[in-house]
């Protein structure tokens, strides 16, 4: 459940609207980390939100930003020079002789070049679109924890890997993005009741089973289609979303810090639309209650997951 969701990604709207500080140094250290490892995956939005023209963010993040801006271009670039000398190449060859060679290192030319393009146009675009702001597992996002008595924003990875436990449980455990509500005891009890986290989001996109239907809208046979649903909360609102959270710490890997949604069964119409899991929105009065949990206490916070917010979820096959 919460395969993917749109994030909150302005930080001003943390700071503004919910009293929060900005863990920059946490945030320095992640853009650094991406110049040598451009497997750290973040959305536009979010490092958008630091790359802006006003004196709020550090010069040395806007730095990291641009430094690594410019390493994707060039690598983009240089992609595109390779793959159009091969397209060139394979078209000289098929203007003489026809080859499955030839032929074949032109479709895969042309792809990857009309792919490079397309990367290109998305580093240099400067205008956001909704899907910036989608995560997905692996990615990172921002997440509202407790500090010394203080709300503070820290960047997370959106697929827990739990403190103590091996790098490896990321791919023995690939749904750990996701907190069973009737699990929290048992896999998650190490985080339940103890580091508890929010995370700002107004949908949530979810893989379902749908049955295949023809032209006419009619069903084909029992085939069935795979397809992805937007669900977004009506009246239109921010959620905050609970989750947990660890901070992992290895001999010979970085530090990591990590996240899951809770989620819990569904309401009506999200189990309507094919879908058997649903995030938990609490609400604003319970942010602190939530981010300060007691593990002696823990009656007190299932009672905050219960006293959630409960919109109607509205779904749409997502673009």
């Amino acid at each position: 459940m919460c395969y993917s969701a749109q994030i909150w990604a302005s930080y001003r709207k943390y700071v503004r609207e919910y009293l929060a500080e900005i863990d920059i140094g946490t945030f320095a250290e992640l853009f650094w980390s991406r110049l040598d490892d451009d497997r750290i995956k973040l959305p536009k939005a979010m490092e958008d939100a630091f790359d802006t023209s006003d004196d709020s963010t550090p010069p040395e993040i806007k730095d990291l930003i641009d430094k690594f801006k410019t390493q994707q271009a060039t690598k983009l670039e240089q992609l595109l020079f390779a793959q159009r000398k091969r397209l060139a190449d394979a078209e000289r060859t098929l203007l003489t002789k026809t080859t499955k060679a030839a032929t074949e290192a032109k479709r895969i030319s042309t792809t990857k070049v009309d792919w490079a393009l397309l990367k290109l146009a998305d580093l240099r675009r400067t205008v956001l679109k909704d899907s910036d702001s989608r995560i997905y597992p692996g990615y990172y996002a921002p997440v509202m924890v407790m500090e010394n008595g203080k709300r503070v924003i820290k960047h997370m990875r959106y697929q827990c890997r739990p403190a103590g436990k091996p790098a490896f449980y990321d791919t023995k455990y690939p749904g750990t993005y996701n907190a069973r509500r009737d699990n929290l005891e048992g896999f998650w009890k190490a985080q339940f009741g103890y580091s508890h986290g929010l995370m700002v989001v107004n949908a949530f996109y979810e893989h379902v089973v749908v049955p295949r239907r023809g032209p006419d809208g009619s069903p084909v046979g029992s085939a069935t289609d795979n397809v992805v649903l937007e669900f977004k909360p009506r009246p239109v609102q921010d959620m905050l979303v609970a989750c947990l959270w660890s901070h992992w710490t290895g001999a010979d890997a970085p530090d990591l810090l990590s996240f899951a949604a809770i989620t819990d069964e569904p309401p009506a119409e999200v189990a309507a639309a094919g879908h058997d899991r649903c995030i938990i929105p609490i609400k604003p009065e319970n942010i602190d209650a939530w981010l300060n949990p007691d593990p002696k206490k823990l009656a007190d916070l299932y009672a905050i997951l219960d006293d959630r917010e409960r919109p109607y979820y509205e779904h749409r096959l997502a673009a």
